[in-house]
């Protein structure tokens, strides 16, 4: 994922947590806001230590980003989101992470129109 697409700090975590909307499912949190500098969106990842030791949180961060960067085309522009990673999505394999990402996005809105139908 290229570093412009990144949410990486402080005050841009805090104004999405405060003044954003969230959806959830098992295995994840969305968190987002509408941004019209976001072109066309940018990620944050948390990954707290609940879900394990550095190199787990590392390895779901980047798995996170990539399923992330194969799906852009399919989230809606000019948005900031984070995706907080529960505990139950360590266990899981890639491609199951990608439809629970995809749901969890879905139930958010943030996927383009032509894209939730299929």
């Amino acid at each position: 994922m290229q570093r412009k697409l990144r949410l990486k700090n402080r005050a841009d975590f805090n104004r999405i947590y405060r003044w954003g909307k969230s959806f959830a499912n098992g295995q994840f949190v969305v968190y987002w806001s509408r941004q019209p500098v976001a072109e066309p969106f940018r990620l944050g990842v948390s990954a707290s230590k609940k879900i394990g030791n550095a190199v787990v949180r590392n390895r779901m961060r980047r798995v996170i980003k990539e399923i992330v960067r194969l799906n852009g085309d399919k989230i809606v522009p000019h948005i900031d989101f984070i995706l907080i990673v529960r505990k139950p999505a360590v266990d899981m394999e890639t491609k199951q992470l990608e439809k629970s990402i995809l749901h969890v996005l879905k139930k958010a809105g943030l996927l383009r129109k032509e894209e939730r139908f299929h």
